[in-house]
């Protein structure tokens, strides 16, 4: 499911289409709702906004523990057909939209898929979701994200969230190159990275060694950090640092 939103701005000229991911650690308890906020401040600051939902984990919540996170390999067919999908849904439901200048964007979890869907064309060959070359985006702006699964699990991201998103220990190692970022580069398409530096749910040192990574394969991607920024400001528009998403965006669309 995506939810559409139109520029609300005056003037004819066409809007550039922001695609959402949204976070909550691939868990069922979080879904699309909870950046409907992020995607109408978007939406309010000239863009087109797509804000589209995936599989999570976790139907039921075990009593007294935490559910599991992310469905293999439901949460990425959902991801991969939505952004295939988009163009033709964009043009029928937003009509000011351009499509040709589509940013990805999302937020902790979401900001992994972001980055993963940008990198689809260099998925392993045997991958089901590989495209044969590049999606036609403007960039990507990957908002805390988990997006060096190693790094991740040794800080216990989420209470070990990409563990379970990938299905749990036996099946980690093995399908790292088929959903880490970090494994997925270059990309040869515009990244940045925006971390508060006071992040406490997804560490700075996650966004770094994603950074790391990307300049190691000859790719050096922006990464903007914050000071004094928690891990949700980013995507609340009452706070400043949402401003700065917002710019970055703005730089890349435009």
């Amino acid at each position: 499911m995506i939810d559409f939103y139109a520029p609300r701005t005056a003037g004819d000229a066409p809007a550039p289409l922001v695609v959402v991911l949204h976070g909550g650690a691939w868990r069922a308890r979080y879904d699309r709702r909870h950046v409907t906020p992020f995607a109408d401040f978007l939406a309010r600051r000239g863009f087109a906004v797509a804000n589209v939902e995936y599989r999570r984990g976790g139907d039921t919540e075990p009593v007294g523990g935490t559910p599991p996170a992310g469905r293999w390999p439901d949460t990425f067919e959902d991801v991969a057909a939505a952004l295939d999908a988009l163009p033709d849904l964009a043009r029928t439901a937003l009509p000011g939209a351009d499509v040709r200048r589509t940013v990805l964007t999302g937020h902790s979890a979401g900001g992994h898929l972001a980055l993963w869907a940008a990198a689809r064309h260099v998925l392993p060959a045997d991958s089901p979701w590989r495209l044969p070359e590049a999606a036609p985006l403007r960039g990507v702006v990957a908002l805390a994200p988990i997006a060096d699964f190693t790094v991740a699990e040794q800080l216990a991201v989420c209470e070990h969230a990409s563990l379970q998103l990938l299905g749990g220990s036996a099946h980690f190692e093995q399908r790292l190159p088929y959903a880490d970022p970090a494994r997925l580069l270059p990309t040869g398409i515009a990244t940045t990275l925006v971390q508060g530096r006071a992040d406490l749910v997804v560490p700075e040192a996650v966004s770094e060694a994603y950074a790391d990574a990307a300049a190691n394969a000859g790719e050096p991607v922006g990464l903007t950090l914050l000071a004094d920024v928690g891990h949700f400001p980013l995507i609340d528009p009452a706070a400043e640092a949402c401003i700065t998403v917002a710019e970055e965006i703005a730089q890349l669309a435009w």
